[in-house]
């Protein structure tokens, strides 16, 4: 079975709410990745997501942005940020999804690329600037490939496009909180409850909600509506912030084990 489905099974199976984070592959380097993602895995991450760095990542806010450029400079390209993968996969069987946009894989070669993230042992592509309605060459190849497929809703999403979108989305359902980029806020955006009932009116499918959510206080907030709760620039600025310190990897997983701690709670 797939690792994000089998995840959210065991977690609905448990009563809990989950936790995806991300981060920036390659950020300051693949080898921090690789410990960082171990280190996540420990403290009790359900779902990671990797951004694979990309030189115009227009959804993203920028935090993120300086993240996938520090990336680009420390030489992540898709084939390293796939070999980065295979070796997490050496001691972690934490669920990854590769944050991507489609001009890289349009480039690497679809059939190409979802076989080998695939057989890397990556779980899901969220592939940002791909809407469902253009993947229909794309999305045979994901299930061929046992991947899953995860598309994103907004709060300006209609909902009658938000059945169709939710049908098309395999894993779970990345729920954007609020318009505009990746980013912290000082407050979380206050329609969640409605819009997450709104989508649970047309799938079973699991819902994750992210953009904005900073602290572990938030992050307690919006797991009241969630299924999962995403935090991503909270945790990239801290990367920033340790960059090549020794402590980088405990002081960010220090920071992750609350956020884990908060949507248990």
């Amino acid at each position: 079975m797939n690792r994000i489905v089998e995840r959210f099974q065991r977690l609905r199976a448990q009563g809990q709410k989950g936790l995806v984070v991300y981060i920036g592959a390659g950020d300051p380097h693949l080898e921090a990745t690789r410990r960082l993602a171990i280190a996540f895995d420990r403290v009790g991450v359900d779902v990671l997501e990797l951004g694979v760095p990309f030189s115009d990542p227009l959804a993203d806010g920028i935090v993120n942005q300086l993240a996938a450029q520090r990336g680009l400079e420390a030489g992540a390209t898709p084939a390293k940020v796939i070999e980065t993968v295979a070796a997490i996969r050496r001691e972690s069987q934490v669920p990854i999804v590769l944050y991507i946009y489609f001009n890289l894989i349009h480039r690497f070669g679809l059939e190409r690329f979802a076989t080998q993230a695939a057989q890397a042992g990556v779980d899901g592509l969220l592939v940002l600037d791909l809407p469902p309605e253009e993947a229909g060459k794309f999305e045979p190849l994901m299930k061929q490939a046992g991947l899953c497929s995860v598309y994103l809703v907004a709060p300006t999403t209609p909902e009658a496009r938000v059945a169709q979108i939710v049908k098309r989305g395999s894993g779970f359902i990345y729920y954007v909180s609020r318009e505009g980029v990746t980013g912290m806020q000082e407050k979380v955006a206050d329609t969640i409850a409605a819009k997450t009932a709104t989508i649970r009116a047309h799938t079973d499918l699991p819902i994750a909600v992210g953009f904005g959510v900073s602290t572990p206080v938030q992050a307690r907030e919006v797991a009241a509506s969630a299924d999962a709760v995403v935090v991503g620039s909270a945790i990239v600025n801290r990367i920033a912030q340790w960059g090549p310190s020794p402590e980088l990897v405990p002081q960010v997983a220090g920071f992750v084990k609350t956020l884990v701690d908060a949507v248990r709670a």
